[in-house]
């Protein structure tokens, strides 16, 4: 299929791609104009995890998100985009809920003035922190977080700040996560100043870099179709069928498990979570002007991500926040109304300091980095089939949008280059 281009060495060829996220619109981008592009995407609105509300007068991301100062393949791409003007670094600040209390963990005197750690303990902590930032990743995919801590820490330690973090993320997995992911977590938070952690926000939201995607990719010439999920995958000799259309080529996005059950390979098992998350507008900041607070406590969510307090609150007319869930299997019934009347009773808030709230579930939020995970992540592909998304080396062992650009980049040169061995 396809034709030539005069100089009879890269062939045009016709590319599917399934899934409008980070990851396969940045695969789009890199392809598009030199190739004939069908960008397929389930839902009525681009951007995956990277989407967005349209609230009142501004936009506001459905997950929480920042990005980091080593991010540089994310950051050229903002320069590429001419969104570069629009990148602006704020500090982070950080706390914990414990007993009911709201302690604030940002700075050197508040870190020690923690009551539920000692001494010791947080000098341990400390030093682990610094450690951290040179260790080798590779041998610790085979060692849980939880045993790594308690190794080196101790227990008081893990249970009083590591173990909270990992329930939060992991639920009822947080048991079977590596160490690799935990350390590579601690790495990309390691640019922080006595304000707090360094994090990077588009002025106006996240939106804009997915519009300008759009924007890019359409002028190319890439046709991008809406509620248009991928339900059939089949292969036809040298070439590929998606929804009964022929291709030289398909790239998916999608989780390998959810691509095996509409005709793709078999892999090895890939363990995915949900992410059920929460976005409120209301009257008040409620988290003492801590941005992320990881609850201690045992609540429906596992921590309350204050984006306002991040991000000023004049640019929206309110304080706006999430409260972060993850789950395995199906979410419980009536979770919206458990979170908010949790969080209200919680925090002391009267249901009219609340001027809107929405629930975004997402069954496949991100993998679940089990020790071993490291040996189940599979190749770009060949041969016609292409994979990329959260599950692909430059997410591991932690997702980001920095892996998910990176991964669009590293798929749409495998594809390039088999066109160009065509």
């Amino acid at each position: 299929m396809g034709t030539s281009c005069s100089c009879d060495i890269v062939t045009i060829m016709k590319i599917c791609i399934i899934g409008g996220g980070l990851t396969g619109l940045t695969a789009a981008y890199a392809l598009s104009g030199r190739h004939d592009i069908d960008l397929l995407e389930k839902t009525s609105a681009p951007g995956g995890c990277l989407s967005s509300y349209q609230v009142r007068n501004y936009w506001i991301e459905k997950y929480y998100h920042h990005c980091f100062s080593g991010d540089q393949a994310l950051l050229s791409l903002f320069d590429n985009l001419g969104l570069a003007d629009k990148l602006e670094w704020r500090s982070g600040t950080t706390g914990y809920y414990a007993g009911g209390k709201i302690y604030p963990l940002t700075t050197p005197s508040e870190i020690l003035r923690y009551p539920e750690l000692g001494l010791a303990d947080k000098a341990r902590l400390a030093l682990l922190t610094l450690k951290a930032k040179k260790m080798d990743t590779l041998p610790l995919d085979s060692v849980t977080a939880e045993d790594f801590i308690l190794q080196h820490v101790g227990k008081r330690v893990y249970t009083s700040f590591f173990e909270p973090l990992l329930r939060s993320k992991f639920g009822e997995r947080r048991s079977e996560v590596s160490a690799a992911w935990l350390i590579s977590r601690i790495k990309i938070r390691s640019d922080r100043g006595i304000s707090g952690e360094r994090l990077g926000y588009l002025n106006g939201g996240f939106h804009l870099l997915v519009d300008a995607l759009v924007s890019a990719i359409s002028a190319r010439g890439t046709h991008v179709l809406y509620n248009t999920p991928a339900t059939t995958l089949v292969k036809n000799g040298d070439s590929w069928s998606v929804n009964g259309t022929k291709y030289d080529a398909v790239i998916s996005t999608m989780p390998p498990g959810q691509l095996q059950q509409i005709g793709g390979p078999e892999l090895p098992t890939i363990p995915y979570q949900g992410a059920a998350c929460m976005t409120i507008g209301l009257d008040r900041d409620v988290t003492n002007n801590i941005y992320w607070l990881n609850m201690k406590d045992e609540t429906p969510y596992g921590a309350v991500v204050s984006h306002t307090n991040f991000i000023p609150a004049e640019r929206y007319g309110e304080h706006v926040l999430y409260l972060a869930s993850y789950f395995s299997g199906s979410i419980q019934p009536g979770l919206d109304q458990v979170m908010m009347a949790d969080f209200c009773r919680r925090f002391s808030i009267p249901k009219e300091a609340i001027h809107w709230h929405k629930l975004a579930i997402d069954p496949f939020a991100g993998p679940v980095y089990t020790t071993g995970f490291r040996q189940l992540i599979p190749s770009y592909g060949k041969a016609g089939l292409y994979m990329a998304g959260m599950f692909s080396t430059p997410n591991y062992p932690e997702r980001s949008m920095e892996g998910s650009v990176q991964s669009g980049f590293g798929v749409a040169g495998v594809v390039d280059q088999g066109s160009e061995n065509d």
